[in-house]
């Protein structure tokens, strides 16, 4: 055999087999998975008090001022207490505040209720010193009338020698 032939034989055969080969349908690739879903935004820190922070803020939870004997100056270990309601007011202006004085038993009914209403208006004026706003605030002096402590002793005298910080509308 020559080459002429081997050469016309072999692309016969060539020609053969492709003919027979099995034609295979080419499939589409499968479609993309669908993109996931945008997660939900973050809510946005603005710095920003919210009336659950009320409750969870270490700074707003403290809602007693205590006052010393005879005093209605607040005391300077008060002034965080003071600007962290404050800043409360100035992000919430629907916010109220009754800042309730209270007193003692020792004095006279009428000096007692002096002296609340007394601290309860210092209080107010720390509020707004810090950026509270006056229509804000209501002052009401129970004096000696609501005591936390009944004892007649100095340590239970101080406990009701306070202005309490109450929530009337968050």
């Amino acid at each position: 055999m020559n080459n002429m032939t081997r050469i016309l034989l072999a692309a016969a055969l060539c020609a053969t087999m492709a003919a027979c080969a099995k034609k295979v349908k080419e499939e589409a690739p499968p479609p993309p998975p669908p993109p996931a879903p945008a997660p939900a935004p973050a809510p946005v820190d603005d710095g920003k008090y919210d009336p659950s922070d009320l409750d969870t803020d270490s700074c707003l939870r403290q809602r007693v001022v205590y006052f010393d004997f005879d005093q209605s100056d607040v005391k300077a270990e008060f002034a965080a207490i003071m600007s962290c309601h404050a800043k409360y007011l100035r992000d919430r202006p629907s916010a109220r505040i009754t800042l309730e004085g209270h007193a003692d038993e020792r004095g006279t009914r009428e000096y007692n209720l002096g002296l609340g209403e007394r601290r309860g208006n210092a209080v107010s004026d720390a509020l707004q010193g810090n950026g509270g706003s006056a229509s804000q605030l209501s002052v009401v002096s129970y004096g000696e009338e609501r005591p936390t402590c009944n004892d007649s002793s100095d340590s239970c005298w101080g406990q009701n020698r306070r202005v309490e910080i109450v929530y009337t509308a968050k």
